[in-house]
This record gives structure tokens, sequence and C-alpha cells, in this order.
């Protein structure tokens, strides 16, 4: 099932729609199955998970970091080389990411989390709040880190005109930072938004990457 689901998708994806499957609460088993489907990017969002996973899974994987993270997890976390953290909700986690990368001698890769959910437990940056980082130029101060676009999620409801309205604010603050000449960004051109359930509304809106878990692994697993 988890073979035909990867299958599936690679072939329902657009040309220029990247897929990570969220492996997160799943096991090595489950991976390898997508894996030998030719799935190669991988989302987790638990350090100590991702950790003894990247230790038994193919040398090969690309493993993006999804979750939340907490700043005292960011060092164990750049040991592991994440090709990706698509999770950065504050500039005091941006410059811990950072220092850990100058550290690891390895150049971080990572998405700036933005906020237009309604739910309240949700992490990122408000629009507002992010367009300021950027106009403020605060990324220059940046030396081992390289911001390659930008990560949302849409409000958790059935309605499916909410969830769009959301991918499209998520995507009007990417377009905005990614269109100003003068801030003189390079390589600033992944949108990552939709998950199982909306992957083909935020495809419709502009993402470039979407994360989808239990339509391939079925259930978490807690």
């Amino acid at each position: 099932m988890i073979a035909e689901e990867i299958k599936r998708l690679h072939a329902e994806l657009p040309e220029g729609v990247e897929l990570v499957a969220v492996s997160k609460f799943h096991p090595t088993e489950a991976i390898e199955e997508a894996y030998n489907a030719g799935q190669r990017i991988f989302g987790e969002s638990r350090v100590q998970e991702l950790a003894s996973k990247v230790e038994t899974l193919p040398a090969d994987i690309k493993w993006h970091f999804i979750g939340h993270l907490q700043t005292n997890k960011v060092k164990k976390l750049m040991s592991l080389h994440p090709a990706m953290i698509e999770s950065i909700d504050s500039v005091r986690l941006l410059e811990a990411v950072d220092a850990a990368a100058q550290t690891e001698g390895v150049t971080a890769r990572v998405l700036m989390q933005v906020h237009v959910a309604r739910e309240e437990t949700k992490f990122g940056f408000y629009p507002e709040e992010l367009l300021e980082f950027f106009q403020n130029r605060a990324f220059e101060s940046l030396r081992a880190t390289h911001i390659c676009g930008v990560m949302g999620m849409a409000s958790n409801t059935d309605d499916t005109e909410r969830v769009r309205a959301d991918f499209r604010a998520i995507r009007n603050v990417f377009s905005e930072i990614r269109d100003d000449e003068s801030l003189g960004l390079r390589g600033f051109d992944i949108l990552s938004m939709g998950m199982s359930g909306d992957w083909p509304l935020a495809v419709e809106e502009g993402s470039n990457l979407v994360r989808i878990g239990s339509a391939i692994f079925g259930q978490r697993v807690y």
C-alpha cells in the first residue's frame, strides 16, 4: 500500500512539485518501503527519533525537519546534517541554527514558517513580522544559513475557501519577498504548503513542496 501510494502521488503531482513523505512516528520498515518505491525526501519532527532513523536508513535520504524545534535541540539536529529545516519560527531559533551550522562546518538550508491559520497553537512569524525581517535585511547577519523560502499551514477546517485563502496569504508573503529585487536574494524559491487533506488546493495556490504523511503511511502510531 505504501509503495502504491508513493507511485500514485509521484504521478499526480505536477512537474516541479516535490513530495516530502512525513514519516514521523512511523517505523523504519515503512520508510524503507517508500524508499524502495523511489521516495527520497522524508519529514521528521523529533530530533531523537530522527537520530535513530539516520543511523539505520540509507545515507542518500534527504531528511527534512518539519516540527517545532526547541533551541536546546538545535546542536543535536545540526549534527545530523538535515537537508532542510522547514520550521524556523523565530529569529532566536534562526540564530541558534546559524551558530550550530557554523560549528558543524555546514550550510543550514531553512524555510521561514509563516503563521496565518486561525489556531493559536501553530507556530511561526505573522506575515507582517516576516516581511519586516526581510525589509530590515536581518538575514545579512547569517553566516552559515541559506533561507530557501517559506513554509506554512492552513487552518484545520473543512471550509475549503478558508483553506484556499490561507494558502493564498502564505503565497503572497513568499512572492513579495521573492520578487523584491532590492533584497538581492538568491535561491529563495521554495514554497512549502499542503498536507494529506489539502495538498491539491495548496498546489493550485503555488506550492512546490508538499508534506504528506497519513495518505502514505496511514494513521500515526504514537
